[in-house]
């Protein structure tokens, strides 16, 4: 099943890409979805997402209860910092798994930071969200959002089954507003999702993405068009 398969699947990079040339766009301009600042970079890429993302962002908001708001922690990402992250987490893997092979550490890796040439993120089409109240206190969802192994355990996966009650409650909010505004979920982060990137065509059943790796400044890398 789609839920199962991994970012680093050979299939996700195999989905045909017709970019789409949809701008990203600032969320703090947009004053409708709060935006945290603890990923911040100075350039604020961090605050951005393609358009019908931010569209779709604020439709998941209004099916939330009253009360309650999305927090979003981290939008787009550029390519290098991606890639960071991904060489950075099979470092760590490395470490706690000495005696795993490389082909191992990049599947393990990629459960949990995409390759970079696949990455939602970069593509501006994912987000990393979890919820508040209007004063910007945050929810239980069982885990802190990036809480990832080998530091930390599964409970980081949507459908854990190793998180309290109310979490898995506050999970279920999440989970409703943003699956009825066509986002889909990485199932080993609870806080990610996306729409219009290569693992949302996958999940879906669309017969290609929408977007494909955007550069800031609403530019698009030549990789986009293959």
């Amino acid at each position: 099943m789609a839920q199962h398969v991994l970012l680093s699947d050979p299939r996700i990079a195999a989905m045909p890409l017709k970019e789409c040339g949809e701008p990203l766009v600032d969320l703090r301009e947009e004053k409708i979805i709060r935006v945290d600042t603890r990923l911040a970079d100075l350039a604020g890429a961090y605050a951005h997402v393609r358009l019908s993302v931010a569209d779709r962002l604020t439709a998941a908001q209004t099916q939330l209860p009253r009360g309650l708001r999305l927090l979003l922690v981290e939008g787009f990402r550029p390519y290098t910092l991606q890639e960071s992250y991904f060489v950075n987490c099979m470092a760590r893997m490395r470490r706690a798994h000495p005696g795993w092979t490389e082909k191992r550490l990049r599947t393990e890796a990629g459960k949990y930071v995409s390759p970079p040439d696949v990455a939602p993120h970069v593509a501006g089409g994912a987000v990393d969200v979890t919820l508040c109240t209007a004063d910007g206190t945050e929810l239980p969802m069982g885990t802190e959002v990036n809480a990832t192994p080998p530091e930390y355990g599964e409970e980081c996966f949507t459908r854990s089954p190793l998180i309290p009650d109310e979490a898995r409650a506050n999970r279920r909010i999440l989970i409703d507003a943003l699956t009825a505004t066509g986002f889909v979920n990485y199932p080993t982060e609870w806080w990610h999702w996306s729409y219009g990137d290569r693992y949302w065509a996958f999940v879906v059943g669309a017969p290609h993405a929408r977007f494909g790796p955007a550069t800031f400044g609403n530019e698009f890398s030549e990789s986009a068009t293959r």
